[in-house]
């Protein structure tokens, strides 16, 4: 299956100001007030630019994507305060999986091909396994009840929009993907229903480890026990560098895999300059080796690089689960 690419990519290429961030420029103003500059918080767009939004969704979902996530990495109230729009969660959350639905409602009356809601969770900006203090190593920013409530608001925001699936994604702390697994637990028993849960973490350089120093194989046994549909790795790495992790990853996970990295590594100004048929070409070697079930791109990647992933992976059949692993 294929995943989309790349929100903020996309997003930066509007070139929006504070005024499109806030709303004022479309009439589409947010009802939850602050007095904190809004510029840079993507996830406000969903209520402010949602038009826009969907948009971008829909030719992610015409390139050739099956899963399209929600546009709420920064969705939770830890992560919205940065911005004094905690308040604005629930509806940011239930807006965006509506958002993904009526865009790919519209590319499902194209097509007629079937395509799903990503409920998106990201890390949020605090990590409950490091100090963020140098001279108090003992200090923790967050807590991991803390970290279960903000993510139990975001999930059940994102159940009551239509997510089909929650993906837990970027992970370079694995407490606070523990955290974000609990919360769906307890938002599933609440809700009725249990949703497939897509966990993909980060390998932040050449170690080869988490941030949190987990490599991908202690990740995978730290994260099994919430029985993922996928697990794998995105962001942080061009697919060069990440294919040995992705490769140890889907040699001992029992579940499906998941890989979608950056489109190679920022240049000096911050920008991805690896084309979509470089992306591609390195995605394909992927499929053709047998690690993926699911792939997709991370930051830099466009709709032209799903369309180019998609067609690339095409010929190849999806990874196989091991009989005695699956048992």
């Amino acid at each position: 299956m294929i995943l989309d690419g790349a929100m903020g990519t996309q997003i930066q290429s509007l070139h929006l100001a504070e005024e499109d961030y806030a709303g004022t420029a479309s009439g589409h103003v947010c009802r939850h007030h602050s007095d904190h500059p809004q510029k840079g918080n993507n996830d406000l767009l969903i209520l402010t630019q949602p038009k826009a939004l969907e948009d971008i969704h829909f030719d992610f979902a015409i390139a050739g994507a099956d899963i399209v996530e929600t546009n709420t990495f920064s969705a939770t109230t830890i992560a919205q305060a940065d911005y004094g729009l905690q308040a604005a969660v629930p509806d940011l959350n239930a807006e965006g999986a509506r958002i993904v639905r009526r865009a790919l409602d519209r590319a499902t009356a194209i097509d007629g091909k079937r395509r799903y809601v990503a409920g998106a969770v990201g890390p949020t900006n605090r990590t409950a396994s490091l100090s963020p203090d140098v001279s108090d190593p003992g200090f923790r920013a967050v807590t991991f009840d803390d970290l279960r409530i903000a993510y139990g608001e975001q999930i059940r925001g994102l159940i009551a929009g239509g997510a089909d699936l929650i993906m837990i994604e970027t992970i370079f702390d694995t407490l606070n993907a523990k955290a974000a697994i609990f919360a769906c637990f307890e938002a599933f028993e609440a809700h009725g229903t249990r949703l497939p849960i897509m966990i993909s973490g980060t390998i932040t350089d050449a170690s080869g480890r988490t941030l949190s120093g987990q490599t991908p194989t202690a990740f995978w046994h730290s994260i099994k026990h919430a029985r993922p549909f996928t697990v794998g790795l995105n962001c942080a790495l061009g697919a060069a560098a990440m294919r040995p992790h992705m490769a140890e990853l889907a040699a001992v996970a029992d579940t499906f895999t998941c890989a979608y990295p950056n489109a190679g590594l920022p240049n000096a100004f911050g920008q991805y300059d690896e084309g979509p048929e470089d992306t591609a070409r390195q995605l394909a070697g992927f499929a053709k080796e047998g690690l993926l079930n699911v792939v997709g791109g991370c930051c830099g990647t466009t709709p032209d690089h799903i369309r180019a992933i998609a067609e690339a992976v095409a010929p190849f059949a999806p990874r196989k689960i091991r009989q005695e692993e699956a048992a």
